[in-house]
């Protein structure tokens, strides 16, 4: 909040959704009149906590953030700066450092995310995670996708992606939301655009394989949404190209699920019992897709993929950071 009242960008509008917490927050923001706090009386998921939010916002761009995130002062002023070179970007991307849940770093820094990128294996991983951040991304790009701790939509692509009103799917409660939406916003034609110029910090408590450290429900959801996003997005071209690694993967899964994690398994049948809506939502996102499956396809590769901007909006960039350094 702190991190949040100190930004560059004026006109902010702050709303706090509460999901049913006990941890004090509700009476430590009754004290910030800035404030709007929505106090939700039961968790309702991440995924509806944020259409709420996001619903009840007035501005133009939407900026979606973690609780436990803290903001460079011109994180907000950066992101929007980014955002208006084409009004095809629909998501921006910051560059999102480690931090302790002390608020300290670590020198040099570590990498949270810049980004996400898709694998022919249909994992999706945050660029240069946990990598130190010497200087490899400082370059504005085009990637694939954003991570859920910080990001800024534009109102325009909420609205066009949304399916029957509903922005990001709540049927993921929590958990691949992001990758999912990434992917769909894709398809109907958005851009994401990462900027190095906005910087921000994120406290990361779940990590890529390390399955046993976390609860069986998040397990659980985990296993769910990750064939729930694949059967709404994947197009022939993209299946084609993962097919071999992808299904090799599966066979995987399903052994481990039978014979260690058996409390996933539920994850498995809630796909088959909600067949039919999956598939409607499959329905209104296929028509409506305005990117070729081959181009799609391009962005799932071993490698962490980023395509360049064109270059008048990166050399725009530039001389604007270098106009407000100066």
């Amino acid at each position: 909040m702190n991190s949040l009242r100190a930004q560059d960008y004026a006109n902010i509008e702050i709303i706090f959704i509460d999901n049913a917490s006990t941890d004090g927050s509700q009476s430590m923001l009754a004290s910030m009149p800035d404030v709007r706090l929505i106090a939700n009386k039961q968790n309702t998921g991440f995924s509806a906590a944020q259409n709420m939010g996001i619903q009840s916002a007035a501005g133009e761009w939407i900026l979606c953030l973690n609780p436990d995130t803290r903001l460079e002062s011109n994180f907000i002023s950066e992101l929007v700066r980014a955002g208006t070179l084409d009004e095809r970007i629909g998501t921006v991307c910051p560059k999102i450092r480690r931090m302790r849940e002390d608020g300290t770093t670590t020198e040099p820094p570590l990498l949270d995310s810049t980004g996400v990128y898709f694998t022919p294996l249909l994992r999706h991983h945050d660029r240069g995670s946990q990598q130190p951040d010497t200087g490899q991304f400082e370059t504005p790009q085009y990637v694939f996708g954003y991570t859920g701790a910080a990001v800024l939509f534009r109102r325009a692509m909420i609205a066009d992606v949304s399916v029957d009103g509903e922005f990001m799917d709540v049927d993921f409660f929590f958990f691949r939301e992001d990758a999912d939406l990434s992917w769909r916003a894709q398809l109907l034609g958005w851009r994401c655009v990462y900027t190095p110029f906005a910087v921000g910090y994120h406290v990361r408590t779940v990590f890529e394989n390390n399955r046993s450290a976390v609860s069986a429900l998040i397990n659980m959801h985990s296993t769910k949404n990750r064939f729930l996003m694949r059967i709404k997005n994947i197009t022939p071209r993209v299946y084609w190209k993962v097919l071999v690694p992808a299904t090799v993967r599966d066979l995987g899964i399903f052994a481990y699920l039978l014979f260690r994690e058996r409390t996933s398994i539920p994850g498995l049948l809630w796909i088959v019992r909600n067949w039919r809506k999956t598939w409607s939502k499959r329905r209104w996102i296929q028509t409506r897709a305005k990117v070729s499956s081959s181009e799609i396809a391009s962005w799932f590769n071993d490698y962490p993929t980023a395509k360049p901007l064109e270059a008048e909006y990166s050399a725009r960039l530039q001389e604007e950071k270098r106009i407000v350094h100066s």
